[in-house]
């Protein structure tokens, strides 16, 4: 009997075309089902998951908590992508006997991002562009400087770090608060450490958010938080979702009590159709696209090879828990 490996949320069909998943090294002959639909409930991925040895899973966009271990007794490896993964009952995984390990990831493509977004709404890009191909206005917006401006960023790891230094290149005054920020680590990367997150928030004309989600960051910023921003000010979450407030920052677009906001990042993934995300006004949304690239790809998957090679071989890479 083959060892069998499901690869989850494969959107792009791509998992099988971007790494050799041969795996010749324990002669075990190992089959690779690729599914490219998204499990919505715990029970349609028991019974989807249950003739496979291995799942391979993108990020923590699927839990896996005792009550789906439990009901999956082949399961004999799990790989995350990246090194960090929250939605993963450790303990459960254990008590089941299965190792659970991850792959190395990029800070480039999500620090991308964040500037795809922020230049799409700083320059109307999506309206601009429907309408010239739409056949609509001619120039229907005015679009917000860069150079000169503040840009305020919520965490200075290093994903924050590297958007702090684009800024930088395009003029913009930039500056950082975290809880445990210091002005030395703040100075070492260019840029002034706000006295407070409030102050941070009052005075960004763009505000960007670079947490990971945590007990502290969970819910940090609110109504109250949000009602800070000038009305001109953008905000950008590539991080969490639950970091920020989503009615109260639905609330604020509908009202146009800020400018604008760009998210790639949601309370419920994918999407459903029916979201008010999809319709909301001053938004420019896309499909949590901040670790999504070629690169990143060949690395999440080819690694997720070498695991389980290393698994076959008695010897796991990179586990976690």
């Amino acid at each position: 009997m083959p060892f069998r490996c499901a690869v989850l949320d494969d959107f792009q069909n791509v998992a099988t075309t971007l790494a050799d998943w041969s795996v010749p090294a324990s002669g075990e002959e190992v089959e690779v089902v690729s599914f490219t639909e998204h499990f919505g409930d715990e029970d349609a991925l028991a019974v989807a998951l249950a003739d496979f040895d291995c799942v391979v899973t993108l990020r923590e966009r699927v839990p896996f908590p005792a009550s789906l271990l439990d009901r999956l007794p082949r399961l004999r490896l799990l790989i995350a992508s990246g090194m960090r993964n929250s939605v993963i009952d450790y303990a459960a995984a254990k008590a089941n006997g299965v190792t659970v390990c991850g792959t190395e990831s990029s800070s480039t493509p999500p620090v991308e991002l964040t500037w795809a977004l922020l230049l799409g709404l700083a320059r109307g890009l999506v309206q601009e562009s429907t309408a010239l191909r739409e056949g609509g206005p001619w120039q229907s917006t005015v679009g917000a400087d860069l150079h000169g401006r503040r840009l305020g960023l919520l965490g200075l790891g290093k994903i924050g770090s590297a958007v702090a230094r684009v800024g930088l290149a395009f003029g913009m005054e930039v500056s950082a608060w975290s809880q445990n920020l210091t002005a030395g680590r703040a100075a070492e990367v260019g840029v002034r450490l706000a006295a407070s997150k409030e102050e941070l928030l009052a005075e960004s004309d763009f505000v960007s958010i670079h947490f990971p989600l945590s007990d502290r960051t969970r819910g940090l910023l609110g109504p109250a938080e949000l009602a800070l921003l000038k009305p001109t000010a953008y905000l950008v979450n590539t991080s969490r979702a639950a970091i920020v407030d989503q009615d109260a920052l639905l609330a604020a677009l509908r009202e146009g009590r800020i400018a604008g906001a760009g998210v790639d990042v949601f309370d419920v993934e994918p999407l459903p159709a029916d979201h008010p995300m999809r319709t909301t006004p001053r938004l420019l949304a896309t499909p949590h696209l901040g670790y999504v690239s070629r690169a990143n790809y060949e690395r999440y998957y080819g690694q997720a090879v070498e695991g389980i090679r290393g698994y076959l071989a008695g010897a796991p890479v990179r586990v976690l828990g």
